[in-house]
């Protein structure tokens, strides 16, 4: 699976309630939560993405509480796939679950806002074309793939078992 798309740039320690504040969480729906996605840090955020760009982003992405309703308004804003130097726990199996691809890139500082960026999740290769680099991650598994590509945890079940 390879996806391409723009960055978009965070810090350290960008915790759930930087991606969709508390005030939001009256719904699940990952359009309406899309639109308020990042608006306490970055208010123009849900404007400014292009459908499949990319959030790059540093240490302990995701930190704070366990709400599903994080990833599924990054999904809703049109981002294809976070990449972050590490990942709190939580948001990494809530990811997943929504079908939200992510990979841990150790040196995901380097990549700067507006970088035009193209990943190889099956290989965990990740191109930075405007830059000329490249950096690795551990590849995708394919059974983590077929999870995102049904749209999440509870699709690729109900696809296994004809609910």
């Amino acid at each position: 699976m390879i996806l391409k798309g723009k960055a978009h740039k965070f810090a350290d320690d960008v915790n759930t309630d930087d991606i969709i504040a508390a005030k939001y969480l009256v719904t699940t729906d990952p359009v309406e939560l899309g639109k308020k996605c990042m608006e306490t840090i970055a208010p123009d955020f849900a404007k400014q993405v292009t459908k499949g760009d990319i959030i790059a982003a540093g240490k302990n992405f995701g930190c704070g509480s366990s709400r599903e309703h994080a990833p599924l308004a990054i999904k809703g804003a049109g981002i294809s796939c976070v990449i972050a130097s590490s990942f709190a726990r939580i948001f990494y199996r809530n990811a997943i679950n929504t079908g939200l691809p992510i990979l841990e890139v150790p040196r995901a500082d380097e990549i700067k806002g507006g970088d035009e960026l193209e990943i190889d999740l099956t290989g965990g290769v990740i191109k930075n074309i405007t830059q000329g680099k490249i950096y690795k991650s551990e590849g995708f598994p394919e059974f983590m793939q077929k999870i995102v590509a049904s749209g999440g945890l509870m699709q690729w079940i109900r696809s296994r078992t004809n609910v």
